[in-house]
């Protein structure tokens, strides 16, 4: 049995964590198979626009299975995707280009948080809770939580939960910003597959390059974002969904993007 769902939906990329047995909790296997369906997403399909990241079950993760990873810790080795794989924590290699929309229910912990983290619009459902539990095991949180954590809901927010274990709600994530839709439960994943289909049916030249400036600004600062703007727009503005967002507005209709 596949430990990821993958299915196409029109221009969207489902990406299910499917191990609702196990409360979804990532082993290596589950690592492999969700790093290359971002590969997948990014690279094999040139009519895939965006990714919709969700879990089967009643909880999102209960997190790292970790007696399955120690040994590869214990031995200094980060998180390695292998060949045609993505790192879904953005930690080693390439990051993706185009987007991913993130569904969480119930329990979401550590490497849960952290492929949140590495997401771009996020729904949970009322009630989810959400944890880095790594300083309660003996380690700790290694996938991109130190790094991005802070930003997304400040110093003292994020120390308070990385240095004591502590879980936070989903309304507290829907306060700080850490989530942009908070949703009854069993909604989490409609809500997310609608702002997807939004997200797919504008420009794709316009979606991937309005996240490229974006995380060029989080990554490298203002001012090598502000180098990129134009340049980066340039190559953009010589395409046909330039023509067709002008002619759509000017016949008062929907545009239909190509992607080219």
């Amino acid at each position: 049995m596949a430990l990821v769902n993958l299915e196409k939906k029109g221009h969207i990329l489902l990406i299910g964590l499917n191990r609702p047995d196990k409360m979804n909790a990532m082993n290596r296997a589950m690592y492999h198979e969700i790093a290359a369906a971002y590969y997948q997403l990014e690279h094999d399909d040139d009519d895939l626009r965006v990714g919709l990241m969700y879990a089967e079950g009643a909880h999102f993760t209960s997190g790292l299975q970790l007696d399955d990873w120690a040994e590869v810790f214990a031995k200094g080795k980060g998180i390695e995707p292998g060949e045609g794989e993505l790192d879904p924590f953005h930690i080693t290699g390439d990051g993706l280009g185009k987007p991913v929309v993130f569904a969480a229910q119930g329990i979401c912990f550590t490497c849960g948080v952290e492929m949140m983290l590495n997401t771009d619009v996020r729904v949970a459902a009322k009630g989810t809770r959400f944890a880095q539990l790594e300083v309660k095991r003996g380690i700790f949180a290694c996938g991109g939580a130190t790094i991005r954590l802070q930003r997304e809901i400040g110093w003292g927010n994020a120390q308070r939960y990385l240095l004591t274990g502590d879980e936070w709600t989903a309304e507290q994530a829907y306060d700080w910003g850490l989530i942009q839709e908070l949703v009854e439960p069993g909604q989490q994943f409609s809500a997310a597959l609608e702002i997807a289909e939004k997200i797919a049916s504008a420009a794709p030249l316009g979606v991937q390059g309005s996240l490229r400036s974006s995380k060029i600004a989080v990554s490298e600062g203002q001012e090598a974002a502000k180098q990129r703007l134009f340049p980066d727009l340039q190559p953009v503005m010589a395409s046909e969904d330039v023509k067709e967002g002008i002619q759509s507005f000017l016949e008062r209709r929907d545009a239909v993007f190509k992607g080219r």
